[in-house]
């Protein structure tokens, strides 16, 4: 059935109708025209499983990754770039009910500071769109730049002289499973880590790797699927450094930090510019990124984060930094009392706020609240809660995700009086 693309979903994919159904089609563009021969449900929605483009929407431009379409990591390449913040700027206005503006990220590629690319039997690189089991076989990655080329050539080389196996998705077997990338974008420095399953790394590997800052061996002993296991031992730096503006950040293999150096500099501003008052409490604080940028311009930080591991490198960062700040180890549902703070910064996961923690914001009442967000679902649910007693006072978008439909987050909200 031949219909046209006249719209995106949430995903990204592109919309047509057959008929009373509406029919989301991957890698698509409005003005397409495509053929659909075959569709099923995936969660909630029909999605196109077998179809063709026969005639190309005047929109298009030429996707500079030759993964294109088959890739599950970029579904958007083919999108100006100008066109990708409207899509956002729209989807953002409407799901808040506010004009909102969304800030193009300064690189739209090379931009990315971590890759997760799968070693498997099917191939070298990241799983094809809808099929786990399988996996899209690549050269470099243009998100990530040109830093990719020569590791996933340096990791053939090193598999094939010393018959390493890749892993076996559907048996669960097999020892190579992942290769790490990091880079520090404003320091240059690489970080190659390499997931395995349990076995014996041979030591002639640091040859391999010798353009690396760091090298690691990690080993993910379960058959989960995660790119992330113990560290068994590094070669080079233990950690590498990242840049945001006059903070310097360290980097390990077990640490999260904003994927998009270029933007979660424009990020960090945001927050610094949205804070008021002295006493800040940082949230969901990670490594300290909001945390510690802050400290730097002598606010007074306490950051509280989750994970032990994540505090400890905080707390580095906080001494290489010459800052004062304190982070330690806790949950966001229990936080004794947010009263004595004049700005509360919060950053949760995908799925937001902790019910226990409006509950505490509501009751204690902190004057401002900085509310960073990866998800605007939640994010309209959390705020919906929060306007019983707090005010908008401005929202930004920005592109921490170039080619994908994801977006990122900043609300200042204060106390109504």
């Amino acid at each position: 059935m031949k219909v046209q693309i006249e719209k995106y979903d949430d995903n990204g994919f592109g919309i047509a109708k057959i008929g009373k159904k509406e029919v989301s089609v991957p890698f698509t563009s409005v003005g397409d025209v495509v053929e659909i021969r075959k569709w099923g449900r995936e969660k909630r929605r029909i999605v196109a499983k077998d179809f063709e483009i026969i005639e190309y929407s005047p929109h298009r431009v030429q996707p500079r990754c030759a993964y294109f379409g088959k890739c599950g990591g970029c579904l958007w390449q083919h999108i100006p770039y100008k066109e990708q913040i409207k899509i956002k700027e729209e989807k953002l206005s409407k799901l808040l009910d506010l004009e909102i503006g969304v800030l193009p990220s300064p690189k739209t590629y090379g931009h990315r500071n971590r890759i997760d690319v799968a070693v498997t039997t099917q191939g070298i690189g990241f799983r094809e769109r809808g099929k786990w089991w399988k996996t899209v076989d690549i050269e470099k990655c243009e998100v990530f730049g040109d830093k990719s080329e020569l590791s996933l050539k340096r990791l053939r080389e090193f598999m094939e002289d010393f018959n390493l196996k890749p892993w076996d998705l559907r048996k669960g077997e097999g020892f190579l499973r992942y290769i790490v990338l990091r880079e520090g974008k404003f320091t240059g420095e690489l970080m190659v880590n390499l997931v395995t399953y349990e076995g014996t790394l041979p030591e002639e590997v640091e040859n391999y790797f010798n353009f690396a800052d760091s090298l690691y061996w990690s080993i993910n002993a379960t058959k989960s699927d995660v790119s992330y296991g113990d560290p068994k031992k590094f070669w080079g730096s233990e950690f590498i450094t990242e840049m945001l503006d006059d903070v310097v950040y360290l980097i390990h293999p077990n640490s999260f930090f904003q994927t998009n150096s270029y933007q979660a500099v424009n990020l960090v501003k945001m927050v610094s510019k949205f804070v008021e008052g002295e006493r800040i409490l940082d949230l969901y604080a990670g490594v300290g990124t909001f945390g510690i940028y802050l400290a730097k311009r002598e606010f007074k930080v306490e950051g509280i984060e989750i994970n032990p591991f994540a505090v400890e490198i905080a707390n580095k960062n906080v001494e290489m930094n010459k800052v004062e700040a304190i982070f330690r180890v806790g949950e966001d549902k229990d936080v004794e009392s947010l009263k004595d703070y004049d700005t509360v910064i919060v950053d949760p996961p995908r799925g937001g706020l902790h019910p226990k923690l409006i509950k505490k914001i509501l009751r204690d009442k902190p004057s401002n609240i900085v509310y960073v967000s990866c998800n605007p679902k939640t994010l309209k649910d959390n705020l919906n809660i929060l306007k019983q007693q707090y005010k908008i006072d401005a929202v930004v978008g920005l592109d921490m995700f170039p080619h994908t439909p994801h977006i990122e987050s900043v609300v200042k909200l204060t106390l109504k009086v």
